[in-house]
């Protein structure tokens, strides 16, 4: 699969060792699915790639510096939004550095089965981790 489909942004499921980290997203702003339980990422500036988009936005939310090699699963998906969505993986150490930014509530770390089974959790992107979990089952 390559990266030459058009998109529109970028997001990772981010796991701090088996624990996803996950922001709560704004209320009361004109913005999908406010209030909810979100993933790093968004909108694509320029002509930046899909891996680039993920690095930054991630960088942008959390403060985290992802290299491209911690992305270890990826996929796109054209509705509602041309998106990738990425799976990346870091040592649970490296939650002391996350640095939340200036969109969102805040920030919580939890389970895959947890974000699954959440009521504020985005519907389509339970869809696009349990993809993700089943390829890192499979592996």
């Amino acid at each position: 699969m390559e990266y030459d489909r058009p998109f529109d942004g970028a997001k990772v499921a981010l796991f701090l060792g088996d624990d996803l980290l996950v922001i709560r997203r704004d209320e009361g702003k004109p913005i999908p699915w406010p209030g909810y339980l979100d993933f790093p990422g968004g909108g694509r500036e320029g002509g930046e790639s899909p891996v680039a988009c993920a690095l930054r936005e991630t960088r942008e939310e959390t403060g985290l510096i992802l290299a491209p090699a911690d992305l270890f699963w990826r996929a796109w998906y054209r509705a509602p939004r041309r998106m990738w969505f990425f799976g990346a993986r870091l040592a649970e150490r490296r939650r002391d550095e996350v640095r939340f930014g200036d969109e969102g509530q805040g920030w919580a770390m939890m389970p895959p089965e947890s974000y699954m089974r959440d009521a504020m959790a985005i519907p389509h992107f339970r869809d696009r981790l349990q993809v993700l979990l089943d390829h890192a089952a499979a592996r």
